[in-house]
């Protein structure tokens, strides 16, 4: 195949690959806490047709090597962590967090999962859990008779019973980080484990240096920006036409030289 065809293919893959990316983050535009994820593309390997040479003996100066680069890969699929925007729910076992900071989750296979998304519910036996079931670590019960549940910014969950007007803390919600979020792998769900490349989990109360606040009755929305993923949908379509173009291109010119000889 002609250089110019497999040089101008791995560019229509790459902008392929930009568009799955653009289209999850438009799916997930109204999911909880959702993190939208960008492409950062990678030249590849490149043919030296000459090298570098000398052209002024005297000066000794010398010019750069003629090189002809071989295309494109996908470099990177960054997971951009910037804040979404709290959306009020008024619901008491809504949690966002404002700041840096993921809810602690225990998986049905023992292993602890992390997430943004606050959107809590209480088990049958009255334990704080996520909608899939997770238990919320460290475990919070809620007595059966509590009538008004409050969470407050540093986490610390009171409530107050039927036959009592004041509160009782039964508990203190608990957060992670990681020095590099970027590096956590998603599991679905809205829920995250931990890699070599994220570093362990700094764990911590809401408000303590480095944490984020917790805010009752409301969730974080997703940071998708609807404006610049079309943008940026309409770059790699353009891109990838134009790639078309080049090998359609090279076709033809390959035909030329196919007439010429016949």
């Amino acid at each position: 195949m002609n250089s110019s065809m497999r040089t101008s293919a791995s560019g229509m893959a790459a902008q392929q690959r930009m568009i799955d990316v653009i289209a999850n983050n438009l799916a997930n535009v109204n999911t909880t806490a959702f993190k939208r994820s960008r492409v950062s593309f990678e030249d590849v390997l490149y043919e030296t047709l000459e090298g570098s040479r000398v052209v002024n003996y005297q000066g000794t100066q010398t010019v750069a090597p003629v090189q002809v680069g071989k295309g494109v890969h996908v470099g990177a699929i960054v997971r951009l962590q910037s804040q979404g925007s709290p959306e009020q729910t008024q619901r008491p076992l809504d949690l966002a967090i404002e700041g840096d900071g993921f809810f602690q989750v225990q998986r049905p296979d023992g292993s602890t999962a992390y997430t943004r998304d606050g959107n809590f519910t209480v088990s049958d036996q009255g334990q704080l859990v996520t909608n899939g079931g997770y238990l919320v670590q460290p475990g919070i019960t809620i007595p059966a008779d509590a009538t008004s549940i409050t969470i407050s910014a540093n986490g610390t969950v009171s409530v107050i019973g039927a036959n009592t007007s004041t509160e009782t803390e039964v508990g203190r919600v608990e957060l992670s980080r990681f020095l590099n979020p970027t590096g956590l792998l998603a599991i679905g769900e809205n829920q995250f484990h931990s890699t070599t490349a994220s570093g362990e989990a700094i764990n911590g109360f809401p408000q303590d240096e480095g944490f984020g606040a917790t805010t009752q009755g409301a969730l974080e929305s997703s940071n998708v920006e609807i404006v610049q993923e079309m943008t940026d949908m309409i770059a790699a379509q353009r891109a990838y036409e134009i790639n078309a173009k080049a090998i359609t291109t090279a076709e033809s010119m390959m035909q030329a030289t196919h007439d010429i000889i016949r």
